[in-house]
C-alpha cells in the first residue's frame, strides 16, 4: 500500500495538475472559456472519490474487469461491507457504473466515458500504485478469481459434452437453430459459427452456404460436432479461444454467436473479434438470453452472466466498429423453460 508521504505527493500532483488546468495568463483571457461551476463541481466530486487508498485499489481492478462485491472483497482482502461503502462513493462520484444481474450487482469503471480532465486525474492517481507491492498482490488475487470463473464454465461443458443438444432444447426449444435462417442465408457466403458446440446450428446452415468455419474451445463439443457433420465437406473445425480466432480479418460474410456470451468472462472481446473477421457489409448475429434472475445457473451450468440487456449488447457492437441494425425478442418455444432469448443483428462498415 502507498505510504503516507506517497499519498501526499500524489494528492499534491493531482492538485497542481487541477490548478494548472483551471488557470491561465491574463494576456490570453479572451481566448479561453473558464470552467463552468457544474464542471468544476463534477471534477471536485471525482477528486473526492479518489481520496482513499482502498478506493484507488478497487478502481485499478475495475478499470480492467467487471466484478461483484464479493470478488472485490476477496481481491483486496477487505470486508464486503467496507467494499460496498467504497463502491457507493465511487458510483456517486462518477468513477464506477453498476449493472444489476438478477439479485447481484456487478461493477466496472466508466473508463470510456471519462471527460479529458477526469481521465488525466485518473492517470495521475493510478500511477501512485505502479510500484506498490499491495497492488501486485491485488492483481494476483483477481487473476485467481477470474481463473476460477473460467474453470466453472469449462467444467460444465467438459462434463455435459454431447448431451448439450438435449439440454439446450429443454431450455430454449427445438426451433432455436432454425427460426432465423430464411432471411439471412446466401449460397456464396462463408460463415463463422463461434462457439459451435455440438454442431446443431452448423448442421442446419451447412447445406445453404459455401463454407462454415466451426469454432469451439471445448474438445468434447467439437468431437460431437465432427460426428454429427461427418458428411458435410464444407465444414472446417477449429479448437480455439473465441477472443483470438484463427481466421483472417475481413474473411467471413456472417459471424454467428449463439448462446455463447453468457459463458465467457469478457463477452465484449468476442464481439470485437467477430467484428474483425467480418467483411465490409458482413453480418453479425448474436443470440443469447435476456437479463434474468436465475442465479442458480451460475452453479448448475457455469454461466458467468445472467443474460444481457439491449443497451449493453449494442454498446459492444458499436465498440467493435459495427452498425447495430436490429434487436428482436424471440418468440418463446412453448416447451422451453429457460429465460427469454433475443437476436441482435449488426452490419460491418463499408
Amino acid at each position: 500500500m502507498a505510504t503516507r508521504p506517497q499519498r501526499r505527493r500524489c494528492a499534491g500532483r493531482a492538485a497542481r495538475h487541477r490548478c494548472r488546468a483551471g488557470t491561465h495568463d491574463a494576456s490570453d483571457a479572451g481566448s479561453m472559456t473558464p470552467a463552468t461551476p457544474s464542471t468544476t463541481t463534477s471534477l471536485l466530486e471525482r477528486l473526492g472519490g479518489l481520496h482513499d487508498a482502498s478506493r484507488l485499489r478497487l478502481l485499478v481492478l475495475l478499470d480492467s474487469h467487471e466484478l461483484a462485491v464479493g470478488e472485490l472483497a476477496a481481491a483486496i482482502q477487505t470486508p464486503q461491507s467496507t467494499v460496498s461503502r467504497h463502491l457507493k462513493r465511487l458510483v456517486d462520484s462518477g468513477w464506477v457504473q453498476r449493472r444489476s444481474v438478477g439479485p447481484q450487482s456487478l461493477y466496472r469503471m466508466t473508463t470510456t466515458s471519462l471527460e479529458p480532465k477526469a481521465r488525466q486525474l485518473w492517470e495521475i492517481a493510478a500511477s501512485c500504485l505502479n510500484d506498490d507491492p499491495t497492488h501486485t498482490e491485488d492483481l494476483r488475487r483477481v487473476g485467481e478469481i477470474l481463473a476460477q470463473r473460467r474453470i466453472d464454465s469449462q467444467t460444465f461443458f467438459g462434463s455435459v459434452g454431447g448431451d448439450w443438444t438435449e439440454l439446450r432444447a429443454s431450455l430454449f426449444g427445438d426451433t432455436i437453430a432454425t427460426a432465423w435462417l430464411p432471411a439471412l442465408l446466401d449460397p456464396t457466403w462463408i460463415v463463422a459459427d463461434l462457439g459451435c458446440g455440438t454442431g446443431q446450428t452448423t448442421a442446419t446452415l451447412a447445406p445453404w452456404v459455401a463454407r462454415i468455419e466451426a469454432i469451439d474451445r471445448e474438445p468434447t463439443m467439437l468431437d460431437a460436432a465432427r460426428r454429427r457433420l461427418a458428411d458435410q465437406p464444407n465444414v472446417h473445425f477449429h479448437q480455439a479461444d473465441m477472443a483470438a480466432l484463427p481466421l483472417a480479418s475481413n474473411s467471413v460474410d456472417l459471424a454467428l454467436i449463439s448462446l455463447v456470451l453468457h459463458h465467457v468472462e469478457r463477452p465484449d472481446r468476442i464481439v470485437t473479434e467477430a467484428g474483425r473477421i467480418l467483411r465490409p457489409e458482413g453480418r453479425l448475429l448474436i443470440i443469447d438470453m435476456v437479463a434474468h434472475d436465475r442465479i442458480e445457473y451460475r452453479d448448475t451450468m457455469g454461466h458467468l452472466h445472467l443474460g444481457f440487456d439491449r443497451s449493453l449488447i449494442e454498446s459492444w457492437i458499436a465498440a467493435a466498429g459495427l452498425c447495430s441494425e436490429r434487436f428482436t425478442l424471440l418468440r418463446p418455444d412453448p416447451r422451453a423453460h429457460g429465460p427469454g432469448l433475443f437476436a441482435a443483428i449488426a452490419r460491418g462498415e463499408r
